[in-house]
């Protein structure tokens, strides 16, 4: 059965409480919250966000072949996640904020998780893109290759310059092996 609390003003004071200022962090992952009483009769509190597996998969998409192309998201952006709040005071100094430090604590932390998500969808659409680019391009050179039987600009202009007799000093040793060979 759980107790009642009387006759404690601190608990009956308007405001927001511990675990409503943390709902939009505890919504997203799982955090610890530690207690600890120091000397002079202070204590310390920690609250530590949960590393999550998807947190380590943000650059995932990137793939080797596209490194170069797209800037990865650094480490330091993935670890912030899980970066602690730590408040060390007497327990009237916590009890007075602790409700304020909490809140600044999840807004940062929910705008750090709000762009660390933009950058891995920003990643994943520049990937898409670069794919689509490619494919358009090997597409773009098949259709524009030349046809078998057809020949080449410069094959074409070198075999007049060998039927004219007007090589250039590069063409000279080709065109005279291909003359030898056209003689023989």
């Amino acid at each position: 059965m759980p107790r009642r609390i009387v006759g404690r003003p601190h608990v009956t004071k308007k405001g927001k409480s511990m675990f409503i200022e943390l709902m939009p962090l505890i919504g997203r992952r799982a955090i610890t919250v530690t207690v600890a009483s120091l000397s002079g009769g202070r204590i310390r509190v920690n609250v530590v966000p949960i590393a999550l597996a998807e947190d380590n998969k943000i650059n995932e998409k990137i793939g080797y072949s596209n490194k170069d192309k797209i800037a990865q998201v650094p480490e330091s952006a993935t670890h912030a996640l899980t970066t602690p709040l730590s408040l060390t005071g007497t327990p009237d100094e916590i009890d007075a904020q602790m409700a304020q430090q909490l809140k600044a604590y999840v807004d940062s932390h929910v705008a750090l998780q709000q762009s660390v998500d933009r950058a891995k969808q920003e990643i994943a659409d520049a990937v898409k893109a670069i794919e689509e680019r490619d494919k358009n391009r090997s597409k773009a050179k098949s259709t524009s290759g030349a046809k078998p039987g057809d020949m080449s600009t410069d094959e074409s202009s070198k075999d007049a310059a060998i039927a004219t007799g007007n090589l250039s000093l590069f063409d000279a040793k080709a065109g005279a092996s291909d003359v030898l060979q056209d003689a023989q």
